[in-house]
């Protein structure tokens, strides 16, 4: 939850798709660019070591996992990423660390129990 409004859920097919997205370190850092400045995918294909369709590729696979969004821009395709998908793997995320956190917290009272 942030800011007390909850995260819509996220379907199964959604969390793979978001997880294996995010696997790759070339589309980690596309999400980051894209979250800080809209970016075309040939400025993109620009700042790495691969060719255009490869980093097409690569847009593509975040654009199915909701984590950009691609739009037409006269001939170019303009690149934006997505928060609110972030904003939803955060809560999903936040989820499993109170989890942890909830285990560590009952180890905590059952060693203050035995002090």
């Amino acid at each position: 939850m942030v800011i007390g409004i909850p995260a819509p859920e996220l379907s199964d097919e959604e969390i793979d798709r978001i997880f294996h997205a995010l696997a790759d370190a070339t589309r980690r850092d596309i999400v980051l660019r894209t979250l800080r400045d809209e970016v075309s995918i040939s400025a993109l294909a620009e700042a790495y070591d691969m060719s255009f369709p490869a980093v097409h590729k690569h847009v593509a696979v975040l654009e199915r996992a909701g984590l950009v969004t691609k739009h037409p821009h006269g001939r170019e395709r303009i690149v934006r990423g997505s928060p609110e998908t972030i904003r939803r793997a955060q809560h999903l995320l936040a989820r499993y660390e109170q989890i942890w956190r909830d285990r560590i917290a009952r180890l905590d009272a059952l060693f203050a129990e035995d002090a």
